[in-house]
C-alpha cells in the first residue's frame, strides 16, 4: 500500500509533466511557435519596407521627369535627337585602339 500511495502520484506527476513539455500547449509548441512568429514580423517588416521603395519609385515616376528619362535611358536604350551614344567593350581580351562605335537610337521627346 506504501509503494502504491507513491507510485500513483509520481505517475500522474509524470503525466501532468509530459503534457506540460510535449502537448499541443506544451513549452516546445510555444517556442516553436514564437520563432515562427518572429521570423513572419520579419518577412513582414522586409515586404512593408519593399512597398514603401514600391510607392516612392510610383511617385517618382509619375511626377519627376528627369528619373523617367533616366529609365527610359537604361532600360529601352533611347536617346535624345541628335544625341551620339558611345558603347565600349567590356571584353578581357585587349581591343584596337579606337574600336569606339557610335550608335544611334530611338528618340527621346
Amino acid at each position: 500500500m506504501s509503494r502504491s500511495f507513491f507510485i500513483i502520484p509520481a505517475a500522474l506527476i509524470l503525466f501532468i509533466l509530459f503534457f506540460t513539455v510535449f502537448g499541443e500547449r506544451g513549452v516546445l509548441r510555444i517556442h516553436r511557435l514564437t520563432e515562427e512568429k518572429m521570423e513572419i514580423q520579419k518577412k513582414a517588416a522586409q515586404i512593408k519596407g519593399d512597398n514603401e521603395q514600391l510607392k516612392r519609385e510610383i511617385v517618382a515616376l509619375k511626377s519627376d521627369r528627369r528619373y523617367l528619362e533616366s529609365i527610359a535611358r537604361k532600360e529601352f536604350g533611347l536617346v535624345r535627337p541628335n544625341e551620339i551614344i558611345y558603347q565600349f567593350s567590356t571584353k578581357t581580351t585587349p581591343e584596337p585602339k579606337g574600336a569606339v562605335i557610335p550608335v544611334r537610337s530611338s528618340s527621346l521627346r
